[in-house]
């Protein structure tokens, strides 16, 4: 496809208009513009602009860039093919566009340095002989392109598994803690608890929203965070909310509903002050208000507290007529969690079978008795007989 040509097309760009405001497309076009008003040195800045702008996105080519905007942002054609909806003409305009990227992928960085030297002095000669080259390819066509949406979905969430919600955005977790299931040790019968219910989601069933409460360093966060490493849950995803942020929880909500991805909205150490409302809105938002949870999103909590609302003697001795209310209302929350599991602190026995178990997986060589005699000391001096307190053990004899 000829510059000029190409130009116009970009120019008709319509299902995939976002793109055309990213910083690359519009150097891309003020290039394309310098090229056609003879404007040899602009051309010659948006090139070596685009050449930088490229590379500090970390993308190694136009084909590279495009490749990845057209998967991973947001689209009204990408957002129709994962509802399994149709729109002739959002198609037709889709695939329209797809191909115009296609040809722009392919630009050969020949090509554009020969069209700016007939717009530049001789002077200019080694200074295009020295410009980058970067490959040009086209990787993706609207076949490809729509598979992936079918199979993946569109923008981040076909991109990352773990987010955070902070200030009422999403912050994609390249690399979520998250441990494997050989590294999840005791506790099998809880887990199982919480694994079924997230496989039964995944199934497309409504489930319960699942409240984990014991005793600290348990397993209770390590629990939701393991549910990415499982296999067949490729298609769950987690997003951690903090408790400031629940009030902001229905606006995320009605984002997630619709997609084929399963959401797994994830509060850690969730309590609450006696004089904290907030605790209302969650309520509401786990029992349902007139407005439905959506199938494939459930709330998944932690707590070191069984009614997550904290109680003082006030509370049972003060002037309210009815206590008795004010004290149900305040431990009603945690009732609004369909699967309540405990985690609490293990026995001598369990806890030494762990230590076992521990040290085998990380390779501690250590005769039992005197590997037990240890434990037992350490556990004296780290209160609480629990999975935290046995990986700090196992860690220090590996120092």
């Amino acid at each position: 496809m000829e510059l000029d040509l190409l130009r116009c097309s970009l120019r008709g760009v319509a299902a995939y208009k976002h793109l055309m405001d990213e910083p690359v497309m519009q150097l891309v076009m003020s290039m394309l513009d310098a090229l056609h008003d003879g404007k040899g040195e602009e051309a010659v800045e948006r090139y070596t602009r685009l050449f930088y702008t490229l590379w500090q996105t970390g993308k190694q080519g136009l084909s590279d860039w495009l490749h990845d905007a057209l998967r991973y942002q947001e689209s009204p054609y990408a957002w129709q093919v994962e509802r399994e909806e149709q729109d002739p003409v959002l198609e037709s305009a889709a695939r329209r566009d797809i191909q115009t990227l296609a040809y722009l992928a392919e630009l050969d960085c020949e090509t554009v340095i020969r069209a700016i030297s007939t717009c530049v002095s001789a002077d200019f000669a080694p200074v295009l002989e020295g410009l980058p080259r970067w490959t040009c390819s086209a990787p993706f066509d609207a076949e490809s392109l729509t598979a992936f949406y079918r199979a993946h979905g569109s923008g981040r969430f076909a991109q990352y598994r773990a987010f955070l919600w902070e200030e009422g955005k999403l912050w994609p977790v390249q690399e979520p803690d998250s441990h494997t299931p050989e590294e999840m040790m005791g506790y099998e019968r809880q887990r199982d608890q919480v694994i079924a219910n997230t496989r039964a989601m995944l199934e497309g069933n409504q489930v319960n929203n699942v409240l984990l409460y014991g005793d600290s360093g348990t397993g209770k966060s390590a629990t939701v965070k393991s549910l990415l490493s499982i296999p067949g849950f490729e298609d769950l995803r987690l997003i951690e909310v903090q408790k400031e942020e629940v009030s902001t929880l229905p606006d995320l909500i009605r984002t997630l509903g619709g997609r084929r991805r399963k959401f797994i909205l994830f509060i850690d150490d969730l309590a609450f002050d006696q004089d904290d409302r907030t605790y209302s809105v969650l309520k509401t938002i786990l029992e349902g208000g007139l407005e439905r949870r959506p199938t494939n999103v459930a709330i998944y909590a932690t707590s070191n507290r069984r009614h997550l609302v904290r109680q003082t003697f006030s509370d049972r001795a003060g002037d309210e007529v009815d206590a008795s209310e004010t004290i149900q209302e305040k431990t009603s929350l945690a009732e609004r969690f369909g699967l309540r599991i405990p985690y609490l602190a293990m026995g001598k026995k369990e806890y030494l079978e762990m230590v076992d178990r521990m040290a085998a997986y990380y390779g501690v060589e250590m005769e039992q008795e005197t590997l037990h005699a240890e434990a037992v000391k350490w556990e004296m001096h780290h209160p609480g007989r629990t999975p935290r307190v046995v990986r700090q053990f196992i860690a220090s004899l590996r120092v």
